[in-house]
Order: C-alpha cells, then structure tokens, then sequence
C-alpha cells in the first residue's frame, strides 16, 4: 500500500520562507501620460501637478493582479476537449487616501478630462497620448545579515513587482461626507483599465 509521510507543524514550518509574504508591505508607482515628476497635467481652471512620492505612500490598497487565459469549448462525438483561447486582463482597482491637498485625486480627475471633456464629448484620440503605466511591488520583511549589522541600508527587499502597461482610469469613485461620520480620514478608489501587464521581477532584491 503506497503511504505519505506525515508531516508535522515543525515541517510546516521549514517550507513557509520568510514567515510568509504580509498583504500589508506593498508600494504602488503610477506614471502619468507624458508626465514627469514636477510638470502638470492641464485641465480646465488650472493645472494639477501629481506628486508620485506622495501617491506611494498614500495608495491605501491595490492588488497583484489575476492571470487569466479563457478556455475555448471544442465539442466531439457526446465530450468537449478544452483548448487554450486568448489571455484577458481583468480592471485593476487602487485605494488611495485623501488629504487636505486633494492632489491625488484632482490628478487623477484632470486625467479624466483629458480623455473625455465635462462639457462635451471632446478629448484626447490618440491612445498613447491618455495612456499611462504602473507597477505594484510586493515587499518583504527580511533583511541581510550586512544590513542588519550595520543599518547602512534600511530599503525593503522586492519579492515581486507587476508591470501594467497602457492603463488609463474610467471611473473614481465618490467620497461619502457625513455630519455623523468622525475620527475617519476620506478615502477614495479609482479604477483602470489594463491592456496588459507581466511579472517584472521575481526574488528578493
């Protein structure tokens, strides 16, 4: 009779790398559309500047994103033989926080604009001119043994990060305000469309 060792909390133990990856130690960088740290996307009434720095910490949640390639049915003879179709990319959704400088979020409306215009149906054609990139990086805990030593260099070290490419946002959701609501800081989701994306890095580093 075929058998299975058993395997022991001690066993479990020696498997989980690095106590196991924390959903809470992430970065998120977004790159406007022909925006470069310090210039200003145009919009109606002035200018709104991005600050990428201060999204990095202000992005509350995100996430790494699902893999997906859709099965194609193909029947024969009473069964169905599943053959691979084409690989989609789902929307990728990011939580940020709102202070009092709304600069996120007015970001991110001024983007909006320039893709479709309140007043009208004017706005930007070209896709490569409303397109953006981001990248979500997964952190770990760990430390070197040099860096633990010395405390010469603090950065986290990168277990993943996920490149999207050409993403552009379709919809920021609104901010709930209340009299009854206190001890709360706004928060608010802005959801994007993805053409595609792919593991960038993998391992600590």
């Amino acid at each position: 009779m075929a058998t299975i060792p058993t395997r022991g909390i001690s066993s479990f133990k020696s498997k989980l790398s690095g106590g196991g990856a924390r959903p809470n130690l992430f970065e998120v960088a977004v790159t406007f559309p022909q925006l470069t740290p310090g210039l200003s996307i145009q919009r109606d009434g002035g200018n709104s500047t991005f600050d990428i720095d201060k999204f990095r910490f202000l992005c509350k949640a995100a996430a790494l994103p699902a893999s997906n390639i859709a099965p194609i049915d193909v029947p024969f003879r009473g069964r169905i033989l599943k053959v691979a179709g084409d690989r989609t990319f789902d929307t990728w959704t990011v939580t940020v926080i709102n202070d009092e400088d709304f600069t996120s979020r007015r970001s991110f409306e001024a983007w909006m604009q320039n893709v479709a215009q309140y007043e009208n149906h004017s706005g930007l054609t070209n896709p490569g001119s409303y397109m953006g990139n981001a990248t979500v990086y997964q952190l770990g805990r760990s430390r070197s043994r040099r860096q633990t030593s010395s405390n010469s260099n603090p950065n986290a070290p990168i277990l993943a990060q996920y490149k999207f490419v050409d993403i552009f946002p379709t919809n920021i959701s609104q901010i709930d305000l209340s009299y009854d609501t206190s001890d709360t800081i706004e928060e608010f989701t802005v959801e994007f469309q993805v053409n595609y994306l792919y593991p960038e890095r993998r391992g600590a580093g």
